[in-house]
């Protein structure tokens, strides 16, 4: 069984590979959980990440984003002191602030899955890539939604992050065509 050589041996890695990575997501919550992620991956390693992510899922009250929009200077001290997730305080305001924006595009799509497929017709984009050197870190269309996703005031939601998150949720299938995830995703 051949799979994408990016997990390498490190079981993390290859679990997320192999169950959610490209897996088209249409629930709200766990948008918002790649949104926050992505966000905190900035100038990290995803594997960082991954590792964290159950502390992130209790910090963040299991991604709520209605929770997380009423964080206050409280929340964000203990977030701070919290050493089972980055403890960056830009990132953390950025992911209270973000929670906010994402409540408002729930409040003007209808969901924030309705919004984000809007950008792919509603349908994953299939990539054909043979090595993991073709595979971009941004396009024309992560351009596009970063631009959108700050006119409505995110932050940390720059065109590499964003086609990140494409990846993530299956926006985009960039498997490689050897690998067994790709037919199935």
């Amino acid at each position: 069984m051949e799979r994408c050589p990016w997990p390498g041996i490190d079981e993390t890695y290859i679990k997320y590979h192999d169950e959610e990575w490209g897996v088209p997501v249409h629930d709200d919550r766990k948008h918002f959980e790649f949104l926050v992620l992505e966000g905190a991956q900035a100038g990290l390693s995803w594997a960082t990440i991954l590792k964290r992510r159950e502390n992130y899922r209790q910090a963040y009250d299991n991604f709520d984003p209605a929770k997380v929009a009423k964080y206050d200077d409280g929340k964000v001290a203990e977030l701070l002191a919290n050493a089972g997730i980055i403890r960056n305080r830009k990132k953390i305001e950025s992911s209270i602030n973000n929670a906010k924006r994402f409540l408002e595009i729930q409040q003007e799509f209808g969901s924030f899955d309705k919004y984000i497929w809007a950008f792919v017709n509603f349908k994953p984009v299939i990539n054909s890539w043979k090595t993991l050197s073709e595979l971009p870190a941004n396009t024309e269309l992560s351009d596009r939604i970063s631009t959108d996703l700050k006119k409505r005031g995110f932050s940390f939601v720059g065109s590499t992050i964003i086609y990140a998150h494409m990846q993530a949720i299956g926006l985009v299938n960039d498997h490689l065509v050897s690998c067994f995830r790709y037919k199935q995703v």
